[in-house]
């Protein structure tokens, strides 16, 4: 199987919901299950039904984040050299050539892109038009909204 990149704080949180889902969730949900049970006829329980696809929504999730930390490749950035080169885990500022404004992205895996937080895949657009530059190169990015021109402005391995 191909392995998939991951932050050490995106392992760490997909750890954190697994165990979540398995001492908590869990118990939880067979515990509804029984109460339903007692209800009567299984056929007409609404309960029953609501707690039985809980279950299985529960399951097929811890069985997802236990597909992915298998097969998750954990990089820690933080244990590197910082040599200026925008690579996955960094936090890199840019500015828009154009607008003259900054945003400071971190490149994170699929699972952990929030672009609210800032937190983008390695696998959008704008990373992996940075994945490789260094600090102070120009890079043309495309977007839905046409070519824009980013500088680099800052690396930082954090």
């Amino acid at each position: 199987m191909s392995q998939y990149p991951m932050t050490a704080r995106g392992a760490e949180l997909l750890r954190e919901e697994l165990n979540e889902l398995k001492t908590v969730t869990r118990p939880r949900i067979i515990q509804a299950i029984a109460e339903a049970r007692e209800h009567g006829d299984l056929k007409e329980n609404a309960e029953y039904h609501a707690a039985r696809e809980q279950q299985s929504f529960c399951e097929g999730r811890i069985q997802d984040i236990e597909g992915k930390l298998s097969n998750a490749q954990i990089i820690d950035v933080t244990k590197m050299d910082n040599n200026g080169k925008v690579i996955f885990g960094v936090t890199v500022t840019i500015m828009n050539l154009e607008t003259d404004a900054e945003t400071t992205y971190r490149i994170v895996g699929d699972d952990e892109a929030d672009i609210k937080n800032n937190l983008i895949s390695v696998n959008s657009p704008i990373a992996r038009g940075l994945i490789g530059k260094e600090v102070d190169d120009v890079v043309n990015i495309q977007t839905p909204a046409g070519t824009v021109e980013f500088e680099i402005v800052e690396v930082q391995y954090i």
